[in-house]
């Protein structure tokens, strides 16, 4: 991170100063597409992968980022032990268009990241893209955010320096060793042709110096920035904050699906929608970019496991990180021993010697009859389809669990288990809530 820092502090003297403004506080709502960057509809489809193929590469992203999310929320630090699978891709991207004369752009839609930012020109270091670099000299709207002002002080004083001509220079690091470098700026925003979906100052990241610790598929070239929907105070959820009733939700298609996901922001109330149920949504202090939810336990048939008081992760209010960036659930260690066993007791079966997702696998025929599962929250019970988390391989007749426990095991819930479903996060009444959903028709 020293390196970093020394970058950081280079940039500094290249970087111009202007004026910033907040954004307008009126209500909107507006809904955008969130493409799996896999699905047939994404512009990075790669018709060549089978859903086995598929599915082993989640399962190794999850492993990884469920060891740096443990190391994250535990020590605040990452070992040299730790590395990132190659076949690294993001879950799902969204479409916006920055600027004016508006640029299109992809990026990475997150709920386990904060700082919204972009690769800009003049560029140090950059990641391969093939659209060009994003040029704020070029966008008639752009302003760089001076360093005395309230975004930039937002940003943890680890995170900014002030560069020479008084402008907010930011070092923002993740988990697994990638980072970015830049000048904080605002800008005209435009995620839809819906007039709701316009924001004239939104703050975001102009990055000049970025690095990405894994490789760049050639697929993902397109892609140029992140946007982050975590509970930090830069995140695009916080800046829109009760422009949009401090409220976003999505609705994730099947794995596969010719259809979009949708992600709202400023939706309609939850409260009368068929079949919903809420838990209590938790932010930490010291972490808060993460939304934590407190899982009680699992029920397979009649029969439960429930999580332990005694659990190094679960020694506090709030055990289970819910998050959009990872594909597969994981469980701490003793957990997820516990619910396999109470699984193959309940489901009669043995563990095959096959693995081809490094998880839970045995035989099973697919027209069985099959257990109610259900997560049970503090205050909400959310019954889980199979496909939520079982995967069947027809080739193999195996049946392959869609949850782990990774080296570290901190807990989270993944996005495969929350397809078929809207899951609204509601920051003002401090709720997650669960609807079952044809998310095709939503």
């Amino acid at each position: 991170m020293k390196a970093v820092l020394f970058c950081f502090l280079i940039l500094c003297s290249s970087l111009s100063i202007a004026t910033f403004s907040g954004a307008t506080k009126t209500q909107r709502a507006f809904s955008i597409d969130l493409f799996h960057y896999n699905s047939p509809l994404s512009p990075f489809y790669n018709s060549s992968l089978t859903s086995s193929q598929l599915l082993k590469n989640a399962a190794s992203r999850s492993i990884s980022r469920s060891n740096r999310v443990s190391l994250l929320v535990s020590e605040d630090k990452l070992p040299s032990t730790i590395t990132t699978p190659d076949e690294f891709l993001p879950e799902y991207l969204i479409r916006y268009y920055i600027g004016t004369p508006p640029v299109e752009r992809f990026a990475i839609a997150d709920t386990g990241s904060d700082l919204v930012w972009v690769q800009c020109s003049p560029c140090k270091k950059c990641n391969p893209q093939k659209p060009p670099l994003f040029d704020p000299k070029k966008s008639s709207t752009f302003r760089t955010v001076p360093c005395d002002s309230q975004p930039c002080t937002l940003l943890h004083k680890n995170q900014r320096i002030c560069g020479t001509s008084g402008q907010c220079v930011y070092g923002y690091s993740y988990g697994d060793k990638s980072f970015t470098i830049g000048q904080l700026g605002v800008d005209l925003i435009n995620f839809s042709s819906n007039r709701n979906a316009t924001f004239h100052k939104l703050t975001f990241g102009c990055g000049f110096l970025n690095k990405e610790a894994v490789h760049i598929d050639t697929r993902m070239s397109k892609n140029t920035g992140l946007v982050g929907l975590g509970a930090g105070p830069l995140s695009l959820t916080s800046q829109l904050g009760d422009e949009i009733g401090r409220k976003f939700s999505y609705c994730l298609v099947p794995f596969g699906s010719k259809f979009t996901s949708k992600l709202k922001f400023g939706s309609e109330s939850m409260e009368n929608v068929k079949g919903v149920v809420s838990t209590p949504l938790i932010i930490k202090s010291n972490i808060p970019t993460f939304y934590f939810l407190h899982l009680e336990g699992i029920s397979v048939g009649n029969k439960m496991v429930k999580t332990s008081k005694k659990s190094a992760v679960a020694n506090d209010y709030g055990n289970i990180i819910i998050d959009s960036g990872t594909p597969l659930t994981s469980f701490e260690k003793t957990f997820y021993n516990e619910f396999v066993s109470l699984v193959k007791e309940v489901l009669g079966v043995k563990e095959a010697k096959e693995n081809p997702l490094n998880t839970l696998c045995f035989r099973y025929h697919a027209k069985s009859s099959f257990p109610n599962f259900v997560l049970h929250f503090t205050g909400a019970k959310v019954s889980m389809n199979r496909d939520n988390l079982f995967y069947y391989s027809d080739e193999e007749n195996l049946l392959c669990s869609l949850f782990h426990t990774g080296k570290f095991g901190f807990p989270i819930l993944g996005h495969m288990a929350q397809v078929g479903f809207r899951v609204e996060y509601d920051l003002h009444g401090g709720k997650v809530s669960f609807a079952p959903t044809d998310c095709t028709k939503n």
